[in-house]
């Protein structure tokens, strides 16, 4: 049997690695355009930023060491230019020599990872200082380009994951630095109001946000000098960073009739096949699914990527590992600021059909006492069900210890009380005698099972529209005073139970407090008390005004 890989970075060498491993007798070949295979594409902006003191870092293994190591080779700087399935051969470009040749397979991979996207005006055709950070060759270029003119300035398009950790790292090379972002939030695949608090921390790090915005004209010839966006903001610049986003490289298995997902990816099955037989398809350039709802998704990450080239490689040589789907769990860090996500965001959930209990816990990771530093939680569960859908975690330290609990948690489904019995690892320089995902378990259980959460957003809503409400502010007279919600009656903990009969007990009820502990306590008071419908202000003044804030800021 041979097998030829097109692609060589995460899932094409891991297909070949898998492959070699359970048998001796294929033969196995890759080819890739580019000259460098199996490197960190994570780990470029932290060589930019001179965190990774050499490139050799993110390229530990070369073609002469896969060959040595699993008889496997690789063939970089080829690219294959056309696949012919009916007699099962495809034609290669040697790229460094232009020479053509043919090669035949018996099973054929599709590694051939996704492109990154050029939104207009920018071409790097005609302009010097136009970058993707897309591969090493990305690396060499912006290093080499950098070197040689010295930035101050740069431009970043896009602010996801490459995005906002390049920013980080061309601060701390003491570069000015601008995002410009078509959405009207950084990190789209988060829910608004956790993002928000991202983009706080970046303008903290004299980071210029432009969001909800895009480049209309460029001007400098050859170089980009300054760029105008559509809302009129002039921004100088002295290099351009494009991370804006991927798009998976299908034209290859489109040519060939291999069926394209509703995400735009490869549609394959559970065992990476496409719908033509023997050919499978890997990585970035196929789509995966949900393990929340089964239907197909686009999550390109390097470590989705090398369990689908593993699974691959054990399938076609006689092995059983199947596929089972992703909660697009991720994690990145901004500055001093760690953030985590796996599972959907509310508007995800909502959007599915879900309807959602929504908490926003605020705790600290580990003992204060011994330096334990705040950590915000949000995570929903569905009602129907009271099973967890997602997370997304924010703080200095902590984050992704909580965000992997959970992504193993609702990996095999658990319902909200489940988090809560979990035995976690104990001691005050890890954690708190109960642990943050303890505490979003038994709230999130409290909340679908009597105790009902309201979200600051619902409050603003229901205010606006002219709802009857009540809103009770369970803290301190100066805690009050600094701050409120609109229209809250301040009636202190302690008071409560005794200055009860000021409140209506046919009025739905909101209480609160500074973080959400006390007014849960407030809570349970006047539902003891045979108050009809009381809701606690998940979050409480802290989300509250964070929210406001960032409603101001958007407006």
């Amino acid at each position: 049997m041979k097998i030829i890989v097109i692609g060589s970075v995460a899932a094409g060498t891991s297909v070949a690695a898998k492959a070699r491993r359970n048998t001796e007798e294929a033969e196995i070949v890759v080819y890739d355009q580019g000259k460098d295979i199996s490197y960190s594409v994570c780990g470029i902006p932290y060589k930019i930023g001179g965190e990774v003191d050499s490139v050799d870092r993110l390229t530990p293994r070369d073609a002469k060491w896969f060959k040595k190591r699993y008889d496997v080779s690789i063939f970089t700087e080829h690219k294959v230019t056309k696949v012919d399935h009916d007699a099962k051969k495809i034609q290669v470009k040697d790229l460094k020599t232009g020479e053509i040749k043919e090669d035949a397979y018996d099973v054929l991979v599709f590694a051939t990872g996704a492109a990154p996207l050029t939104p207009p005006p920018f071409d790097q055709a005609e302009y010097d200082n136009v970058f993707h950070v897309r591969n090493i060759q990305d690396l060499r270029d912006i290093e080499s380009y950098s070197e040689a003119n010295q930035p101050k300035k740069a431009l970043i398009i896009g602010a996801g994951f490459i995005g906002l950790e390049m920013a980080e790292q061309l601060v701390y090379k003491g570069w000015d630095v601008s995002i410009v972002q078509l959405e009207n939030q950084v990190m789209p695949p988060m829910d608004a109001d956790m993002a928000f608090r991202v983009e706080e921390v970046l303008m903290a790090n004299a980071v210029h946000l432009h969001l909800g915005d895009t480049v209309k004209t460029i001007e400098g010839k050859g170089t980009v000098k300054k760029v105008v966006t559509t809302k009129g903001a002039t921004i100088e610049t002295d290099i351009i960073i494009l991370a804006a986003g991927v798009r998976p490289n299908i034209q290859l298995p489109k040519e060939i009739g291999v069926t394209i997902g509703a995400t735009g990816a490869v549609a394959v099955n559970s065992k990476m096949q496409t719908n033509i037989p023997d050919v499978y398809a890997v990585g970035d350039v196929a789509e995966s699914f949900s393990v929340i709802t089964g239907k197909p998704i686009y999550r390109p990450l390097g470590s989705t990527a090398n369990k689908m080239g593993r699974i691959a490689g054990d399938v076609i040589t006689g092995g059983n590992l199947e596929h089972r789907g992703v909660l697009g769990t991720g994690i990145f860090r901004v500055f001093n600021l760690h953030v985590g996500q796996t599972g959907m965001t509310e508007r995800e959930a909502k959007a599915a059909g879900y309807s959602v209990e929504v908490l926003y816990n605020i705790k600290p990771d580990h003992a204060e006492y011994l330096g334990g530093k705040e950590l915000i939680i949000k995570a929903l569960a569905d009602k129907a069900s009271g099973r967890v859908l997602g997370a997304q975690i924010l703080g200095t330290q902590g984050v992704d210890k909580r965000i992997d609990v959970l992504a193993t948690a609702i990996t095999f489904k658990a319902k909200a009380e489940d988090l809560f019995h979990l035995d976690l690892a104990y001691a005050p320089p890890f954690a708190t005698t109960k642990d943050p995902i303890h505490y979003t378990g038994m709230a999130l259980d409290n909340a679908l099972h009597g105790n009902p959460l309201m979200t600051p957003a619902q409050v603003v809503e229901t205010q606006r529209k002219g709802e009857s409400i009540q809103v009770v502010d369970t803290r301190s007279a100066k805690d009050f005073e600094k701050g409120h919600v609109q229209d809250a009656i301040h009636i202190p903990l302690g008071e409560l139970r005794a200055r009860a009969g000021e409140l209506s007990k046919d009025i739905p009820t909101v209480t609160y407090c500074n973080k959400g502990v006390t007014g849960n306590a407030a809570q349970n008071v006047l539902i003891n008390l045979g108050f009809q419908e009381v809701y606690n202000l998940s979050g409480g003044n802290k989300n509250y005004q964070s929210y406001l804030k960032m409603l101001k800021r958007k407006s």
